[in-house]
């Protein structure tokens, strides 16, 4: 099973138990974080929102600048040295006496233990929120080559799906504190599994791109290929910033990939709180639950199966334009659903929604060589955690005024249709991204295999 997987059953199963540790945690936050801070007799507790909103904002900061530092220090000394980082802090107890970050909440659940679990996370999740994803990310570029890189970035993507399909039951039928309980312990389990047998590199002879003999040493633009001391040179004596820098310099197409990246994740976290509060405006309030996990399953079956065909037949550029211009439509639709069968409908469109992120890994990561691959997967984390801290600024106000009694024109889904808008600006950057001339990818494939013989 693992030979099938290109050898990377391994980082699959611990993306899939830290993923599975965060998916299961997230529902239950919620209630939490209301017991905790609001009093019963107070129906709407504004302090509630309040912290969600800080954390949010704080984390993202701290997540924006720490991801390129990250994806740097994977780079120099290890992807499976800096996955023990967060995955450890999570587990591991920050103090002696209150025991682990997720036991906090495993053990106590009143108002001070949930304060010190509150501010633990913000400055644990400002290091380590998304570390192992972008890890993983890296890893897969690291070690697998060709056309078959991206279709792992979609089996890796399908897995983190899977993984939240898998908390999303098990949620239903864990009592809280055994929630924050089983967090912990996948957690752990994760991390020992990884210690033990996760691999550094899966070809040891594999040291860099120009080695390995496939389609990796195609770059749409030859300005890096021509270039490669100076990229090394930067790599050892800068810092992340300049490193960041210099590779926009030296890629255009980085430059653009980036720019989709920044539209589709400031389009994709207003749709989540967007439409989760015109959904419990207007429907019932299990309908976001049931709609969710149904976006999960289509996610999963369409990342694990179909993406890997649909990149086989038109390229991974048109995959990306086509997932984008699917999403537009999404969006559209949902901001003028008229019935409750609408959004359920919409969930057609769910599979060109998941194609877009693995997608636009697979094309940065062709930009750069294997030891550089750090850097490209913590720049594009970094550009989705400056996103999703500007989104909620921008979408939270729009839908709370469309929803309200102020509102300038009866439309309670505006917000989506903005949405929409963003998406489309994304689908429009995707056709500047060039694709990679068959006949050029022969012919670099080919003087490779001379240069090595």
């Amino acid at each position: 099973m693992d030979e099938k997987l290109g050898g990377l059953g391994h980082i699959l199963t611990t993306v899939f138990l830290s993923s599975f540790a965060g998916f299961l945690v997230r529902p239950v936050m919620t209630d939490v974080t209301v017991a905790a801070v609001c009093s019963e007799l107070n129906d709407s507790c504004s302090l509630a929102v309040y912290l969600t909103g800080v954390q949010q904002v704080t984390v993202g900061l701290g997540t924006m600048v720490m991801m390129p530092v990250i994806g740097n220090l994977a780079d120099r000394y290890g992807i499976k040295a800096l996955l023990t980082l967060p995955m450890c802090l999570s587990i591991i107890p920050p103090d002696r006496n209150k025991g682990g970050l997720e036991m906090v909440l495993g053990y106590r659940r009143d108002t001070l233990f949930f304060y010190t679990y509150y501010v633990i996370k913000i400055i644990f999740d400002m290091v380590c929120q998304g570390t192992v994803d972008c890890l993983a990310q890296a890893y897969v570029a690291k070690n697998i080559h060709g056309t078959q890189r991206i279709s792992m970035f979609g089996v890796l993507a399908g897995v983190r799906s899977i993984s939240a399909v898998c908390a999303t039951f098990a949620a239903r039928f864990l009592p809280t504190a055994s929630t924050f309980q089983v967090t912990a312990l996948s957690l752990f389990v994760g991390l020992v599994y990884m210690r033990i047998f996760l691999k550094e590199r899966l070809h040891d002879d594999d040291e860099d791109d120009y080695d390995g003999g496939g389609d990796e040493r195609v770059l749409t633009e030859p300005i890096l290929e021509n270039a490669p001391t100076r990229t090394h040179v930067f790599y050892n004596k800068y810092s992340s910033l300049k490193d960041m820098v210099a590779l926009m310099k030296n890629s255009t197409i980085l430059v653009q990939a980036l720019a989709v990246t920044f539209f589709v994740t400031f389009s994709q976290s207003g749709m989540e709180s967007a439409f989760l509060n015109i959904i419990l405006h207007g429907f019932k309030k299990n309908d976001f639950a049931q709609l969710s996990l149904l976006v999960w399953i289509i996610g999963s079956v369409s990342q694990l199966f179909i993406l890997r065909i649909l990149v086989s037949a038109i390229g991974e550029r048109r995959v990306l334009s086509t997932g984008l211009l699917m999403d537009f439509f999404n969006a559209a639709i949902l901001s003028v659903s008229w019935s409750p069968w609408v959004p359920y409908a919409a969930t057609a469109l769910v599979p060109g929604v998941m194609f877009v992120m693995p997608s636009i890994y697979g094309i940065a990561s062709r930009q750069v060589r294997s030891a550089e691959q750090g850097k490209v997967q913590g720049c594009i984390y970094g550009v989705n955690s400056f996103a999703e801290v500007v989104a909620p600024f921008v979408y939270s106000p729009l839908t709370a005024l469309f929803l309200s009694d102020n509102a300038p024109f009866y439309f309670p889904g505006f917000s989506l249709l903005c949405i929409a808008l963003s998406l489309m600006i994304g689908f429009l950057l995707s056709l500047l991204i060039k694709d990679v001339p068959s006949s050029l990818m022969k012919k670099t494939i080919s003087s490779a295999s001379n240069e090595e013989a």
